[in-house]
């Protein structure tokens, strides 16, 4: 089973989709959020009011499928698509032992995309929080043309980062958005309360009898 998960992992086409899939869904996502309330508000064959509820009513769900989405994704699945690859999939093999954590291997696979003489200006500013002076991996970065990137660790951070997509914002962020936009609607008055809501508060409002009876 591990070393079928190793294949897909490491298989550069799929690694390729990933990366675009993941790019894809944050930028649209982005769109949406912006693009579908704008839309709905020039919309002039709906009345005013219908178009400012059904705007907002869309841009608190895409926004809150943003939220999950930037919540979930980095921190949660592809830190912890990292962490599991290291520690079962490939544990002690060469690659994962040579990076602490998903954050320095990013940072060094970024490095490690750009032209020689912009990887070795970019060392020499020595800004990054990580030195890259273990494992030879500066080295590496500096002194050789293609160095390596490691595709098995890049693999298994964008499968995670695939299925937290997919978990995220299929599953969750419909069961979230429908707790959280009607009440929200309500406290900016687009929607108006459920009769038996304006009813028990009316109720509770009212003063309590007093018994004058001696």
């Amino acid at each position: 089973m591990i070393s079928v998960i190793s294949k897909v992992i490491t298989n550069p086409t799929l690694v390729s989709v990933a990366q675009n899939t993941n790019a894809s869904v944050a930028s649209e996502t982005v769109l949406k959020s912006v693009g579908r309330p704008g839309f709905i508000l020039i919309d002039n064959d709906i009345d005013p009011a219908t178009k400012k509820y059904a705007a907002a009513k869309e841009f608190l769900y895409q926004a809150t499928c943003l939220a999950i989405y930037m919540a979930l994704v980095g921190p949660v699945f592809k830190n912890g698509a990292f962490k599991i690859a290291k520690k079962y999939i490939y544990k002690g093999e060469e690659g994962f032992n040579k990076f602490h954590s998903m954050k320095e291997y990013l940072a060094y696979h970024k490095l490690a995309d750009k032209s020689q003489t912009n990887r070795v200006a970019s060392l020499s500013k020595d800004h990054s929080q990580f030195k890259f002076d273990h494992d030879k991996l500066r080295e590496d970065l500096i002194n050789n043309k293609t160095p390596e990137k490691y595709s098995h660790i890049k693999g298994a951070i964008e499968l995670g980062s695939t299925i937290g997509s997919v978990l995220g914002l299929a599953i969750l962020a419909p069961q979230v958005s429908h707790a959280f936009i009607h009440p929200a609607l309500k406290f900016l008055g687009m929607e108006e309360k459920k009769p038996n809501e304006t009813n028990k508060q009316a109720t509770q409002q009212l003063p309590k009898h007093v018994n004058t009876k001696a």
